[in-house]
């Protein structure tokens, strides 16, 4: 077997063994001497298929983000209208974005610490712009009602407004799943997340 066949094997071992560990125990239970020994491999190997850990946890959260952009994906979007928007399907753009807001609080509450790595995660230097596209994709679900609550908006305002919306539906979801702080059964935090995205919808919508 080539040395880069070899690589990728165990880049493949090592990516699967961290993301185990950190579903099950989350990520300040990630060490390399016990990725090293889960794989049989040396613990200076794995620094042949990965630069750091901050790369090897990078993979680990590329395959969360992937997750559940699967899961956004199965969100029912309403169709974009072509000339104005009418009241029924201003409507309908709120709703899209309450269904996208739920099915993140369902996505968090399902995989806690895999999502919790997503955000826990800090590295030691700046974020690789693959992976900011990555990102990205978290909100681009959320533009499409927002061209029809807001169609006034530039592309860049819409994105900035996507992101600010998003923001306050993980605020909701961080706090309200926190067991330490106010922790909320999912029902009701479902509850709450529900009314608070379809009165800003409604606010958007107004203007």
């Amino acid at each position: 077997m080539r040395n880069e066949e070899r690589r990728e094997r165990l880049r493949t071992a090592l990516i699967d063994a961290a993301e185990r560990t950190i579903a099950a125990h989350g990520l300040s239970a990630l060490k390399a001497r016990d990725l090293a020994k889960e794989v049989g491999c040396a613990l200076g190997a794995i620094y042949t298929a990965f630069p750091d850990l901050d790369a090897l946890i990078l993979a680990v959260n590329l395959r969360t983000l992937a997750l559940f952009d699967r899961a956004i994906a199965e969100v029912r979007l309403a169709p974009e209208p072509e000339g104005p928007a009418t009241p029924a399907e201003r409507e309908a753009a709120i709703d899209t974005l309450v269904r996208l807001a739920v099915a993140y609080l369902h996505f968090a509450a399902s995989n806690p610490a895999r999502w919790r790595a997503l955000f826990q995660h800090r590295m030691t230097g700046a974020l690789p712009d693959w992976y900011l596209v990555e990102q990205g994709r978290l909100f681009h679900a959320i533009e499409a009602p927002l061209r029809v609550l807001r169609p006034d908006l530039s592309e860049t305002e819409r994105a900035l407004l996507a992101r600010s919306l998003f923001s306050a539906t993980h605020g909701l979801v961080s706090l309200g799943l926190d067991e330490k702080l106010m922790a909320l059964s999912e029902r009701v935090l479902r509850g709450q997340i529900e009314t608070v995205v379809r009165a800003l919808g409604k606010g958007l919508a107004r203007e």
